[in-house]
């Protein structure tokens, strides 16, 4: 597929940039050093969400590249997109999804760490059957250069985007009221900047929307939506409570588009460059869109043993971390009864 028009011009580079500074501030706004002590709160939820993100995630895409028979430079995008970390947009959809946003937070983190070491392996793994068949190209059209995934490039991206969420976390122990609007500053920047973006795209890119291949875009939905089946269904297994379903399965789904685009923009040139970033454009456009549903969905069916969560949570606060709530019988349903408190109390945890 060849690209006869900009894909981004210089004012979209530069939105580009403050969406990324801005939305990684906010993250690290919302942190705290008791976020990172979550995560040994989780260990079982972490874990299972880290096998879902790093494990089955690089996997779908990887298999979806080869079904799809994608040109190398798309198939090496859906990869990247698939070893991303956890977005922080997936924080805000676990919160209207009714699910544990106190994981989809510890997650988020723990997969934006984690990925300094991880996606230069998966990329690695995964690519060099991709890289091999663009560099005989290459070399076929007289280039005496091979074409190889730019790891210290990709690691240095990362390093990159973790300074703004170091600056937020300083700002937040420094000024929590401040942290707050800065938090709430950069989501709503985010979201301005995403949908300016979108709908110039949509705008200047008519013909290249209606050019590009249903293979393509079969790519960009479905690796979202693998996600989401798989990280529920994975989670489920493990017998997760049904909050922790949600969060991990919205987890899994929405990766870090942003950072996607950094790392495209810092680490590859033309013509693959432009290849990938549509690839990446269109994920994060349909992401939005299946996130929705999958929330509304998850919402409503998540209504009861959400109200059951919060409940038990209070009777904690006021009655002691060891106090168990008593339901009367039959009320809750046989996914909750083990464990009514949703994994708030481990004191809560009932007998099979």
């Amino acid at each position: 597929m060849e690209f006869t028009t900009q894909l981004l011009y210089p004012i979209d580079e530069i939105l580009l940039a403050l969406m990324i500074f801005s939305i990684m501030f906010g993250m690290g706004a919302s942190l705290t050093i008791d976020d990172f002590k979550t995560v040994m709160r989780y260990p079982r939820g972490i874990l299972i969400g880290f096998l879902s993100q790093f494990g089955l995630m690089p996997f779908f895409a990887y298999s979806l590249a080869l079904f799809l028979n994608l040109d190398p430079a798309f198939a090496i995008a859906i990869i990247l997109i698939g070893c991303l970390p956890g977005g922080t947009t997936s924080n805000m959809f676990a919160y209207f999804a009714r699910g544990s946003v106190a994981l989809s937070i510890a997650m988020t983190t723990a997969s934006t760490t984690v990925a300094i070491l991880m996606m230069p392996i998966l990329l690695e793994f995964y690519t060099t059957d991709f890289t091999a068949v663009i560099s005989a190209q290459m070399q076929a059209e007289g280039a005496a250069a091979e074409f190889v995934i730019p790891t210290f490039n990709i690691v240095a991206s990362l390093i990159l985007v973790l300074v703004p969420v170091i600056l937020g976390m300083i700002l937040r122990a420094k000024s929590p009221l401040w942290a707050k609007t800065a938090e709430d500053t950069a989501g709503f920047m985010g979201i301005i900047v995403i949908i300016f973006l979108i709908g110039t795209v949509f705008i200047r890119q008519t013909q290249l929307l209606l050019a590009t291949p249903a293979t393509i875009y079969l790519a960009a939905i479905s690796v979202g939506l693998l996600g989401f089946l798989f990280g529920f269904w994975m989670s489920r297994l493990f017998r997760l409570p049904p909050i922790f379903q949600r969060a991990i399965s919205l987890e899994t789904g929405i990766q870090n588009g942003p950072i996607a685009f950094a790392i495209i923009l810092l680490s590859f040139s033309e013509p693959y460059q432009s290849q990938m970033l549509w690839l990446a454009i269109l994920y994060s456009t349909f992401i939005v869109i299946s996130s929705s549903f999958i929330t509304l969905f998850y919402r409503k069916v998540g209504k009861f043993d959400y109200e059951v969560y919060k409940n038990t949570t209070i009777h904690n606060k006021l009655f002691g971390e060891s106090y168990k709530t008593n339901y009367p019988e039959g009320y809750l349903p046989p996914r909750i009864q083990g464990d009514p408190s949703q994994g708030s109390y481990p004191a809560q945890k009932r007998e099979k």
